[in-house]
């Protein structure tokens, strides 16, 4: 403490978020000294402002002196925003990431919580004295709506919503305010918590309360991450266990024992569409069993949503969280077990700044917090399976499904003798086709998974060769036939279909490719039948419409579900027995190192939709390409050997995860000028970085113009990530950046376009 003018006054160091990355310090008032801890989230003044700000240290030494300091204004919540071990994981995340850290910290704390969104607050009345006989009959008398008002109150047990009871007994709010101002009425501030997930909705998900019982394999994996938890330090187990084999289960057991021991939990799903499923799982067994609220959290929730499900957590009151990748910076309280799901999932990598990894930022902070940290797949990542070998992961294996079901039966179409022998249109094979029809009239479900939106990838004029590209971005547009639009995918131009070539006036522009769109349609006219829905990004943009989605197809309403990425993992449904991949080569030919792994997994994951229930499951995979490592091993199941091979090609070229990879990408309007800039600053880094990265480029970006803006990009390759971001950090300050170019620095990248 210092001595100010003859009373104690605390001196804090903050981190503002107002967009500079600067440590700055002011006096704490006497009476905000008690509430306020290392990452109490502040009010204070900058320059003419007053703007947000975290506490980062209690009486550090300022850089002025202590008189000409201001005060802070105000503490915003009686509790720390962010814990020390988040604000350490921040400063991790900005010097890793090479993100500002402002920017780590904004990202930390939900945006209605920067806002100051208010809580949800609803007027409640109750009696707070009873009218003797006489008052009754004067006020019946005088008052008969006032007297109408007390009667009804006086019946209930518990206050009564104000506006409810004004609404249904016909009475103005002055007959309330009179009865009040008497003292006769009491209103009561009662706060609404907005619940994610906490409506009616959730009730589709058929949960098992009581746990069944574990079969030797998952008793082995959960007692293995429960010595883990008893040693009290850090550890990472990768949980590998086929699809259905019940990875699930191992981690209600792990959180069961966690929380009976004081401790927190985060659980991390890939997408938001695994959200409801997951909720209803740990809502119907540890809410019911262990008196344990959890928490919901991503970005499609509302604001009040996430503002009240973040005060549960950073005030104790509840310490279990599940959601997508932003959730594993929810202030959960006493951390002990992290869990990231399908561990192996692009969709963990944020794609702006800071442009962290949710699975490895999870492990460091489980490293932070002293905690156990779970990554779960039947796929896992080449980098996972390599941390085991290397003795950083401890490795548990979940051999088979759960009551030896079987694994699906894979058929591999080749797709070329299929249209060669005009057995088949281009969209579904005969073999496909023949097993929909059968799954139909059995009452079973189908899943149709195809990796791209809308109805065609593009138009092209057979005549001349036009093909339909978007203004701005070097990539085709894609046609929609729901309201005959060309759209683009990455900039969301939008633009009518023509009708004839644009270019030489011919009617012979055609379809090329496939979209979901086109798939549903196919189908609906060969099964006139079923009830065919169609789960893509384009679909999905009601509120809650996935989880209806859902709800319906799992309660039988919906015979044949066709989607992109969104259906191919994680999901179980009982009576799923056929899944068809109707192209499973778009990912497979991509200029990216992990092409094939990423085929091999997503293949593996789509397939394992199928057969979930008592009854076997088959899998249709139509491709061009049946002869593939990806594809052949997928058919197999065969993860050990496709592993294998992938990691002696990846340590013959040096790819990750045997060097890191930190992609720069160089954007602005005019090409030339981009393109010497890149040049010039690979002169100016290279030297600096002798030794410690090997660079590549400047070349173009795979696809070169988004948004009128050209990219070029260049490639570090290093095995020092910290130092060679520290020395790129360094030069990006001093570097004299022309008007017009901008630049990105991405870690680790799991997109090379």
């Amino acid at each position: 403490m210092g001595v100010i003018r003859g009373r104690y006054t605390m001196i804090v160091a903050v981190h503002p978020l107002a967009g500079f990355d600067k440590v700055l310090h002011y006096r704490a008032p006497e009476k905000l000294c008690a509430g306020i801890a290392v990452g109490s989230l502040v009010r204070v003044p900058v320059v003419n402002r007053f703007t947000l700000a975290v506490v980062s240290q209690l009486d550090p030494t300022p850089d002025c002196p202590v008189e000409k300091l201001k005060n802070v204004a105000e503490l915003v919540y009686p509790f720390p925003a962010l814990t020390p071990e988040l604000l350490s994981l921040a400063r991790w995340i900005a010097a890793y990431y090479a993100a500002p850290l402002d920017t780590v910290i904004e990202a930390m704390i939900p945006v209605s919580v920067r806002k100051g969104l208010a809580l949800k607050i609803e007027k409640r009345l109750a009696v707070a004295r009873e009218l003797s006989v006489d008052e009754l009959e004067t006020l019946n008398r005088r008052a008969p709506q006032q007297a109408k008002l007390y009667a009804f109150l006086k019946l209930q047990l518990h206050p009564v919503a104000k506006s409810l009871v004004l609404e249904r007994l016909k009475v103005g709010p002055s007959s309330a305010a009179a009865l009040v101002q008497h003292g006769v009425l009491r209103e009561i501030d009662h706060r609404i918590e907005r619940v994610g997930y906490g409506d009616d909705l959730g009730g589709v998900e058929p949960v098992a309360v009581i746990p069944p019982e574990l079969n030797l394999a998952q008793k082995a994996a959960v007692d293995s991450i429960r010595a883990s938890g008893a040693k009290g330090g850090f550890a990472v187990h990768l949980l590998q266990g086929v699809t259905g084999s019940g990875k699930t289960e191992v981690y209600l057991h792990a959180i069961a024992d966690m929380l009976q021991g004081g401790g927190g939990a985060v659980y991390l799903v890939p997408e938001v569409a695994l959200t409801p499923q997951t909720v209803a799982r740990l809502r119907g067994r540890l809410e019911q069993q262990l008196g344990q609220r959890v928490v919901v959290w991503h970005s499609s929730l509302s604001e009040g949503e996430r503002l009240d499900g973040w005060l549960a957590l950073a005030s104790g009151e509840a310490r279990i969280v599940v959601g997508a990748r932003s959730a594993v910076f929810a202030p959960v309280r006493d951390l002990r077990l992290v869990i990231v799901d399908e561990e192996h999932e692009p969709a963990y990598k944020q794609d702006e700044t800071p442009r962290y990894h949710g699975r490895d930022v999870a492990v460091y902070r489980a490293k932070l917090a002293g905690a156990v940290c779970v990554l779960g797949s039947a796929t896992p990542s080449v980098e996972s399976v390599n941390n085991v070998r290397r003795g950083r992961y401890l490795h548990d294996v979940l051999p088979t499904r759960i009551d030896d079901r079987k694994m699906p039966l894979v058929h591999i179409v080749d797709m070329r003798h299929e249209i060669v022998a005009k057995r088949a249109t281009s969209v579904l094979s005969r073999l496909l086709i023949d097993k929909l029809h059968d799954r139909f009239e059995k009452r079973e479900q189908s899943i149709l998974f195809i990796n791209r939106r809308g109805y065609s990838s593009s138009l092209l004029c057979q005549e001349c060769g036009y093909v339909a590209e978007c203004p701005h971005c070097s990539v085709s547009l894609t046609y929609h036939r729901a309201d005959e639009t060309l759209k683009c995918h990455l900039c969301g131009a939008v633009k009518p279909a023509p009708l004839v070539c644009p270019q030489c006036r011919s009617p012979k522009i055609r379809m090329r490719g496939l979209g979901t769109q086109k798939v549903e349609e196919h189908v609906a006219r060969i099964l006139p039948r079923a009830k065919v829905v169609r789960i893509d990004t384009d679909t999905m943009g009601k509120k809650n419409r996935f989880r209806e989605i859902l709800g319906e197809f799992r309660t039988g309403k919906i015979d044949i579900l066709v989607g992109t990425q969104m259906i191919a993992k994680g999901l179980d449904f009982p009576n799923v027995t056929l899944v068809g991949l109707v192209d499973a080569d778009i990912s497979m030919h991509v200029p990216d190192f992990r092409a094939n792994e990423r085929t091999f997994q997503l293949l593996v994951q789509v397939a394992g939709r199928a057969g979930r229930g008592d009854r076997a499951g088959e899998v249709v995979v139509q491709t061009f390409t049946p002869q593939a490592d990806a594809i052949q091993f997928a058919k197999q199941s065969d993860f050990d050997g496709f592993i294998e091979g992938e990691i002696k090609l990846r340590e013959q070229f040096r790819y990750p995860p045997f060097r890191h990879l930190v992609h720069h990408v160089f954007r602005g309007d005019n090409a030339e000028k981009v393109l010497w800039v890149a040049e010039q600053w690979k002169k100016r880094v290279e030297p600096l970085l002798a030794g410690a990265a090997e660079l590549r480029g400047p070349s173009p970006s795979p696809i070169e113009r988004v948004q009128n803006e050209y990219r070029f990009q260049l490639w570090y390759f290093t095995g020092a990530v910290v130092k060679t971001v520290g020395v790129l950090a360094k030069e990006q300050r001093d570097f004299p950046w022309p008007e017009g170019v901008s630049q990105t620095l991405d870690v680790d990248p799991m997109s090379l376009s």
